[in-house]
């Protein structure tokens, strides 16, 4: 079978899986009660999302899952790359889930992990990649032609690199379509960086999390049906970062996920402002609800932020390919 006829198969298939399990999943969780609670200082529009079912990110990484194992296993191309990648993807849905089933059983937002308990799953979650990738000598950095090899300070990267992009991830997951919307487009442009460099295990894998978002997109639109929770984001996060620590482009998630470090930022600049001078620089951060607050409305931000990231995403795929 081709290789762009697989990565399409890849998408299709996790696409009509999320679809499927969403309709059955959602259901669950309203009968169960697993809904949203709202944190305090939230905008104000907010309180009417509570009761929302979330841990929707369940669905999206079993889909995700389900569909990468069958193309990949009719591919004959199930590599322990890609077994890294799928292990550590169920880990941080793991580690997700706990902490929205903390805020679900105290029936409050902040009851779920701790910063430093979720800081320790997420590093020794990303000890595996970290570990396998040194093991194997792969510990260089690259942009085009230039390199540079990091040695042994490598896992100490990969370590802050894969929290960081886990939470960043995280923290824009704060709007109706938002993070999932983002999503899409930045795996998009993974699956096409892994198709250039002919990684296939790993364009399979990033076309079935498109395939997926999208398919949890439906549910997820303004208003939102489901929430993904942090059983969602943080997996989402891990995984952006895995599969660019095992397919060796670190560097271009600064263009790929230019939206995710944005949001990042603003409460880096949000916080240390308030710290220094107890002034704000934005209204509210995350950076989206600066612009909610500043009167746009959900949809607006929604569509600005994603066609944001897909114009930074198609630079970074065309960049890419230049170098490559």
């Amino acid at each position: 079978m081709g290789f762009n006829i697989l990565i399409i198969v890849a998408l299709l298939v996790a696409f009509v899986l999320t679809l499927l399990f969403g309709v059955v999943y959602i259901d669950f969780l309203k009968k169960k009660m697993y809904t949203q609670y709202i944190l305090e200082d939230a905008p104000e529009n907010h309180a009417k999302k509570a009761g929302t079912p979330t841990t929707g990110g369940v669905f999206i990484v079993v889909s995700i899952i389900m569909a990468s194992l069958a193309v990949l296993t009719m591919n004959q191309s199930l590599t322990p790359s890609a077994m890294i990648i799928l292990m550590t993807f169920l880990f941080f849905m793991l580690a997700g889930l706990k902490d929205d089933l903390g805020k679900i059983k105290h029936k409050e937002n902040k009851a779920g992990l701790t910063p430093r308990n979720k800081l320790f799953f997420q590093i020794a979650i990303g000890l595996l990649p970290a570990a396998y990738m040194t093991v194997t000598g792969q510990t260089y950095l690259s942009l085009g032609q230039f390199s540079f090899d990091l040695h042994y300070f490598y896992p100490f990267f990969a370590l802050f690199f894969i929290t960081g992009v886990s939470n960043a991830v995280n923290l824009t997951d704060g709007l109706d379509g938002l993070a999932s919307a983002n999503c899409a487009v930045a795996f998009a442009a993974c699956a096409i960086i892994c198709a250039i460099t002919g990684q296939t295990d790993l364009a399979i894998i990033s076309a079935s999390t498109v395939g997926a978002v999208i398919g949890f997109l439906y549910f997820n639109r303004y208003p939102a049906k489901v929430f993904m929770g942090d059983t969602g984001s943080l997996a989402l996060g891990g995984l952006l970062a895995v599969l660019a620590v095992m397919g060796k482009f670190e560097l271009w998630i600064l263009l790929i996920g230019f939206l995710f470090f944005c949001e990042t930022m603003s409460v880096i600049i949000q916080v240390t402002s308030f710290k220094l001078t107890g002034k704000r620089v934005f209204k509210m951060s995350p950076i989206h609800h600066h612009f909610e607050l500043s009167g746009w409305s959900e949809n607006k931000i929604v569509i600005v932020f994603s066609l944001v990231s897909l114009i930074f995403c198609l630079i970074a795929v065309i960049l890419f390919n230049y170098l490559w």
